[in-house]
């Protein structure tokens, strides 16, 4: 099992910035990739970022440019450095982790972001 513990949410005028924190616990050495989604109201949940063991990353096109994830190994935390918000990017952000052969995803409670207008 792996446990994931998000931080960091919270309401930013437009143009700001935010930095959201995931913490992983438990069987974290069968975590092989770990990311960022969002769900915003009305809307199906969607890939924002993902980062592999290797350090590739993936980015969805909406974001490309003005978030930026990362990971630190030592703290078993994966973040997501958002910059250059929009009010689109209003959404509630879940921490996702996939691991084992089967790639089983797991789920943080979820993190509001606002962005206002």
């Amino acid at each position: 099992q792996v446990q994931l513990v998000e931080s960091g949410g919270g309401l930013v005028q437009a143009g700001g910035s935010l930095r959201l924190s995931c913490a992983a616990s438990g069987s974290i050495f069968r975590i092989n990739v770990m990311g960022w989604y969002r769900q915003a109201p009305g809307k199906q949940r969607e890939l924002v970022a993902q980062i592999n063991n290797g350090g590739s990353t993936n980015y969805a096109d909406s974001v490309k440019g003005r978030f930026t994830i990362s990971r630190d190994n030592a703290k078993n935390t994966v973040y997501l450095q958002m910059n250059r918000l929009k009010s689109e990017d209003t959404a509630v952000y879940y921490c996702n982790a996939k691991a084992g052969i089967i790639m089983h995803d797991y789920w943080g409670q979820g993190t509001q972001v606002t962005v206002s207008s």
